[in-house]
């Protein structure tokens, strides 16, 4: 959110240059020394100014993709109607899970089945994931969508994500997360994520800090107009921007990372339950010669030999409702002979619902139960933070809140740019903001600052390695400009 400077030019931006002052003097700096805000503010507004117009095109990337995204849920919807939904039939009640799974084998025996999606409502589809399927994505599932009510194979479609998302909000979500660049691609978010509190913040002080006059700017035109509409998007929206910059973080590669150190040396990482159960135990010990088939349609209870030592899918989903796993759930089968199934929650709107628990093959028997409510704080408000980024913990209203603040700093970018080329002084691209302002600071607020910023530079490099790229540049260009006699101050 730049904001006009408030010694170079006035509120128009159109003020004529002094005839009389050579073209290439130097300016003398200022005699009159600020403290506290009046000393920052320049600073402050130069480093907003350049932060924004350099950081710009990467958070105006990231705001388009996100709006896509935002509207991807329900787009999904209606583009996959199809696999995800069929018609219920009165008197009809589902069939046995284990039925639905072979079913989805009979029509697609290929890859091993690593996971099984109950039709979590009337009228929806069961989902059977495959992995290791040729030609999917070692990162995806191929999902085959099976009508409980008759076991019949809607169709199939990759699946990525704990979101279940199928191909259309896969792609968008990459065209977000990484412009489809894979790993390398994830520099341009986390480069935006790490960028966009310092802009907001930076444009919310300068706003607070006019005078309520200035902030006042009605029937106004040219730059004076397009300041006051910029300056109140950005604080209506700035709160939106923090929580969206500080969320992003959590999912980027070195910032993430930060984060993901912080919480373990903390105790705050999200708890997994035990997937495991003791061989020869309550029987464990008869389906050992099984083991190889862990992953497989077989382990699954799909009428392969294993249901003598397999309870089955049927008798597991119901243990685990009996421990109050309601809503939509899904089953992982053992992973050898000595793993247990697992269970677990994936609703992740309000309320969320992400208990979990092990079930024993042998016997049906739960051996381990992990409720949401005893997650640490930390990986309760990572999974609510990164639900509430994703669109999914308030459903339509959250989908609609994401596309607001997309729109809205959309238009701050826009805006922006303009303002920038009305600050011109007959030039095509907008006037620079002058260099300086940092000598004005008093070593009380300079030091701390300096301090500050180095740290959250070591652990959010993305906006530590810029700012230092910054300054040197700037430092040397001032430099020349001091050379040849040009040099001014704010």
């Amino acid at each position: 959110m730049p904001a006009e400077p408030t010694v170079l030019a006035e509120d128009d931006g159109r003020q004529p240059a002094e005839p009389s002052k050579p073209p290439h003097a130097v300016e003398a700096r200022p005699a009159v020394k600020r403290s506290g805000w009046a000393s920052l503010r320049p600073l402050v507004l130069r480093l907003h100014f350049y932060a924004g117009l350099l950081i710009a095109p990467f958070l105006l990337v990231a705001a388009v993709t996100g709006l896509l995204y935002a509207g991807s849920y329900q787009v999904e919807k209606y583009v996959y109607a199809d696999e995800l939904r069929v018609p219920v039939t009165a008197g009809k009640s589902e069939l046995p899970l284990s039925r639905q799974v072979a079913a989805a084998r009979e029509a697609h025996p290929e890859g091993t089945v690593s996971a099984i999606r109950p039709a979590p409502e009337e009228g929806a589809t069961t989902r059977v994931l495959l992995s290791e399927v040729p030609g999917v994505d070692p990162d995806r599932t191929l999902a085959v969508f099976v009508n409980p009510y008759t076991a019949e194979v809607r169709g199939a479609l990759e699946q990525y994500g704990a979101s279940g998302a199928l191909p259309l909000r896969t792609w968008i979500d990459g065209l977000h997360r990484d412009l489809h660049l894979g790993e390398p691609g994830r520099l341009y978010s986390e480069l935006a994520a790490s960028w966009l509190w310092v802009i907001a913040g930076g444009g919310l002080v300068l706003w607070f800090g006019r005078r309520r006059s200035q902030r006042k700017r009605r029937n106004t035109t040219g730059r004076g107009r397009t300041l006051s509409l910029h300056g109140a998007v950005g604080v209506w929206t700035a709160v939106g921007l923090f929580f969206l910059s500080a969320t992003g973080l959590t999912w980027s590669t070195y910032a993430g990372q930060s984060v993901a150190d912080l919480r373990e040396a903390l105790g705050q990482t999200t708890p997994a339950v035990t997937a495991s159960v003791e061989p020869g135990a309550d029987g464990a010990g008869e389906h050992s010669e099984h083991g190889g088939a862990g992953g497989s349609g077989a382990s699954a209870g799909a009428g392969s030999g294993r249901e003598a030592a397999d309870v089955g899918l049927d008798a597991v989903l119901k243990s685990a409702r009996g421990q109050g796993l309601s809503g939509p759930v899904e089953i992982v089968p053992p992973a050898d002979a000595a793993s247990a199934y697992v269970v677990k929650q994936v609703q992740r709107s309000w309320p969320e619902k992400q208990d979990s628990v092990a079930v024993d093959p042998a016997n049906g028997e739960v051996t381990e139960v992990l409720r949401f409510d005893d997650y640490p704080v930390l990986a309760k408000l990572t999974r609510w933070g990164i639900d509430a980024h994703a669109g999914s913990l308030f459903g339509v209203a959250n989908q609609i809140a994401l596309a607001a603040l997309a729109l809205g700093l959309i238009l701050l970018i826009v805006w922006g740019y303009r303002m920038w080329w009305q600050r011109g002084r007959g030039t095509s691209f907008g006037r620079p903001m002058a260099r300086g302002a940092w000598r004005d600071v008093p070593a009380y607020l300079l030091v701390p600052l300096m301090v500050a910023v180095a740290v959250l530079g070591y652990f959010v490099p993305l906006l530590g390695i810029p700012l230092a790229v910054f300054l040197a540049v700037d430092v040397v260009l001032g430099e020349v400009a001091y050379r040849r006699g040009r040099r001014t101050y704010a």
